[in-house]
C-alpha cells in the first residue's frame, strides 16, 4: 500500500503494518518519517531494535537469520534495514521477497532507502513489499515550495510570525531543510513568549547560512572545481566567517577520504554512526579519491592540520593563505 508522506502520521494512528519502506533523497524528511514509524511501533510494544546496513558486502542471510530468530521473553523487535543505494541486488531482492511472503509475527521490517528510480519500482521485491506492507516516497521540497514549508514548520513549532518571515528563512537556508530548522530553533530561543516574530527580528537572528556555504566549498574541492572553490573561499573570508568553520567543513571530508584510502575496498567504508547525509556524499568522495589518488591524501590531511594550528595561534602563518594553497593542491587533476 502506498502512503503519502503527509498522510503517514494519520496512518500510524491505526494498526501498524508488518513492513515499511521509506525512500527518498531528502535526509531530514526521511529521518523524520522513520522516527514517526519507530515511535508508533514503540507504542505497540516493539522495544527492541537492530540496525542492518546493506552495503555491497552485506550478507543477506543476516536478514533471514533475524526473521527466523526467536526473541527472548517474547519481545517484539524492529529490524531497521538501511538500503543506501536503493538496489538490494539479486540476493537482497530474494531475501526481501522471502521475508514479505512469510513475515515474522513478532517483528516489523523497516526499510530506509535512498531514492528508488522507476526501474527499481518495477522489480519483484518492491512490488512484493508494497503488497505486504506500506511504501512511502519522500520527495524533496522544491524552491518555490520552500517558503510554505518553512511557514508550516513554524506553525508546528508554535512560532507566531508576521508576513515575510518564512520567505527570509527560506532564502537564507538556500534549500537546505536542516539549515532552515536550525534557524527556526534559534528564533524560538530569541523570541519572547507570546510574541510574534517580525521581519526585523528574523533578519537579526537568522544567519546568512555561511556555514552551509562552507559545505559548498568542501564540495567544490572534492569536485576539483578550483575556480568555484577559490571564489567561495574568498567570499567566506570577506563575510568574516571564522577560519575554524571553513577548515572544519573541508577537514571532515578529507578525514573520510583518508579512512576510505585505508580500506581495501574504499566503497565499503562508512562512518561508524549512521548518517543519512553519507548516502549523498559517498559518490562525491569516491570520485575525489579516484581523482586525487590515495598517496596524495595523507599530505593534504597533514597540511590541513598545519592550517588548523595556525588558525588557533599555535604556530606562525596565515591560515587563509594556507587554505588557498590547499585548495590549489587539492584541485589538481
Amino acid at each position: 500500500m502506498k502512503v503519502k508522506p503527509e498522510s503517514l502520521a494519520n496512518h500510524l494512528k491505526g494498526k501498524t503494518a508488518p513492513i515499511y519502506l521509506l525512500s527518498g533523497d531528502e535526509p531530514l524528511l526521511l529521518q523524520e518519517a522513520a522516527d514517526q514509524v519507530r515511535s508508533a511501533l514503540k507504542r505497540e510494544g516493539y522495544e527492541e531494535r537492530i540496525v542492518l546496513v546493506a552495503t555491497r558486502e552485506f550478507n543477506w542471510s543476516e536478514l533471514a537469520r533475524e526473521g527466523n530468530e526467536l526473541s527472548l521473553f517474547a519481545e517484539r523487535k524492529v529490524v531497521d534495514l538501511r538500503l543506501p543505494t536503493g538496489k538490494p541486488g539479486r540476493d537482497g531482492g530474494k531475501a526481501l521477497v522471502e521475508w514479505c511472503e512469510n513475515p515474522p509475527e513478532d517483528k516489523v521490517l523497516l526499510i530506509v532507502s535512498s531514492k528508488l528510480d522507476k526501474a527499481s519500482q518495477k522489480t519483484k521485491w518492491f512490488k512484493t513489499v508494497e503488497s505486504a506492507g506500506v511504501t512511502v516516497q519522500i520527495w524533496p521540497v522544491e524552491a518555490e515550495q520552500m517558503a510554505q514549508w518553512v511557514a508550516d514548520r513554524m506553525e508546528s513549532m508554535g512560532l507566531r510570525t508576521t508576513p515575510g518571515v518564512a520567505a527570509i528563512v527560506a532564502e537564507r537556508a538556500e534549500g537546505n531543510l536542516l539549515a532552515a530548522v536550525q534557524e527556526l530553533e534559534k528564533l524560538v530561543l530569541f523570541v519572547e513568549p507570546d510574541t510574534a516574530v517580525d521581519e526585523e527580528t528574523a533578519n537579526r537572528v537568522v544567519s546568512e547560512s555561511s556555514s552551509f556555504n562552507a559545505f559548498k566549498l568542501a564540495d567544490a574541492v572534492l569536485e576539483g572545481n578550483r575556480a568555484r572553490a577559490l571564489r567561495i573561499l574568498h567570499g567566506l573570508k570577506g563575510e568574516g566567517v571564522a577560519i575554524q568553520v571553513v577548515h572544519w567543513s573541508v577537514a571532515r571530508d578529507f578525514r573520510d577520504l583518508a579512512a576510505m584510502g585505508i580500506e581495501r575496498n574504499p566503497s565499503a567504508y562508512k562512518p561508524l554512526e549512521y548518517n543519512p547525509m553519507w548516502w549523498k556524499k559517498q559518490p562525491l568522495l569516491m570520485a575525489a579519491l579516484n581523482r586525487i589518488g590515495v598517496p596524495k591524501i595523507t599530505p593534504l590531511v597533514r597540511q590541513l592540520g598545519l592550517i588548523d594550528r595556525a588558525g588557533k595561534g599555535m604556530m606562525d602563518g596565515d591560515p587563509w593563505s594556507g587554505m588557498e594553497d590547499f585548495v590549489v593542491r587539492a584541485t589538481v587533476a
